[in-house]
């Protein structure tokens, strides 16, 4: 059955592998992001650029333009990710990465939540650098703490939408050789591997596990 899947952030990295992901399989992808890609463009994806998560009016421009639109899937991928050093702590780049990976998100649900069906699916893209036990080494002070705040953001979400009987997934991509980790490494797997991860976690995600925080590998994660 063909789905109606929103998908932000797709203009490359793990986004631009989901949207490419859904689009073979046949269902009709809306890309969200701030500037298109020529590997977006060529997806065959309906592309919505010149929406950034961070900027309110923005988000409207995209209700806008999805009005009517029946959203079976909902991935909130966008996101940033910095790091800051205890004694230079740039709290400007914590504010930044609240705006964009905790508020974004719950931004873009509020705004398209009217537009799910009964048994939609919303996924936060998150990280498990966002969890309290699994911290063993410190640093990273905004990123941290701005996943921490969107998982229980999540949480809450897989709380109100049930009655509407929307399940909700909170995913940890692993460790992706994307743009975003230049300089911490080479990642352990790719954007398209993740996408297939990702994707599977998203097929098994019902309401009875509507709210789990997983790895895309299946792991159920500690908070």
């Amino acid at each position: 059955m063909k789905k109606n899947i929103v998908i932000t952030g797709a203009n490359r990295g793990i986004g631009l592998s989901l949207t490419k992901h859904y689009q073979q399989q046949g269902h009709q992808v809306f890309g969200s992001c701030r500037n298109s890609s020529a590997e977006l463009d060529a997806s065959g994806a309906m592309v919505i650029d010149g929406i950034d998560v961070s900027n309110d009016a923005s988000i409207a421009q995209l209700s806008a333009k999805l009005n009517g639109t029946e959203i079976d899937l909902l991935i909130n991928n966008a996101g940033i990710f910095r790091n800051e050093v205890l004694g230079n702590i740039d709290h400007d780049s914590i504010q930044k990465q609240f705006t964009v990976n905790t508020f974004g998100p719950l931004k873009i649900t509020e705004a398209l939540h009217n537009y799910f069906s009964e048994n939609s699916k919303l996924v936060m893209i998150t990280s498990r650098m966002g969890s309290i036990s699994d911290n063993t080494n410190g640093g990273f002070y905004g990123y941290r703490m701005s996943k921490a705040a969107l998982n229980i953001a999540a949480i809450s979400l897989s709380h109100d939408l049930r009655q509407k009987r929307v399940s909700v997934a909170i995913i940890h991509p692993g460790f992706v050789g994307t743009d975003m980790i230049s300089g911490y490494g080479d990642g352990d797997i790719t954007p398209d591997q993740a996408a297939e991860r990702i994707a599977q976690r998203i097929e098994e995600l019902n309401l009875k596990n509507s709210g789990t925080f997983w790895h895309s590998n299946g792991q159920v994660l500690p908070w």
